[in-house]
């Protein structure tokens, strides 16, 4: 499978079945776009409807969907997109999140800003577990 050999670092670190969720959207765009940055960004989309990244690893969701407006696309394109954080949950769920990435100053943010602090606190995390 070319997808085990590709896995993401943040996938390394998440459940069995988030990394069977990416390989097997992966493998499924190989066949369908070829290797690249498409088939990439298709298992990301996929696995975006049901986990969400925190800190740096994923984790399932609650409810099921996309997680923001780029990954409700049928075909994902480049541009800018919410990092795997659940942009589309409610503001409580965010700041609970938040509050466990230790995100300062929370407690006055809009649910724009949180989004925007936790995909912060993600980078942060991930770059430090590398």
């Amino acid at each position: 499978m070319p997808a085990r050999e590709e896995l993401p670092s943040t996938l390394q670190r998440s459940s069995k079945k988030a990394r069977d969720t990416w390989i097997k959207a992966h493998d499924s765009a190989v066949e369908t776009y070829g290797e690249g940055e498409r088939a990439h960004r298709t298992a990301f989309a996929a696995l975006k409807h049901s986990f969400e990244k925190v800190g740096d690893h994923w984790e399932p969701k609650a409810k099921k969907g996309p997680s923001d407006a780029q990954a409700a696309k049928s075909t994902p394109k480049r541009g800018r997109t919410a990092e795997g954080v659940d942009a589309n949950a409610s503001k409580q769920h965010l700041y609970d999140v938040a509050r466990r990435l230790g995100v300062e100053g929370r407690s006055t943010m809009t649910k724009e800003q949180l989004v925007d602090a936790i995909m912060k606190a993600n980078r942060k995390s991930t770059a430090k577990a590398r």
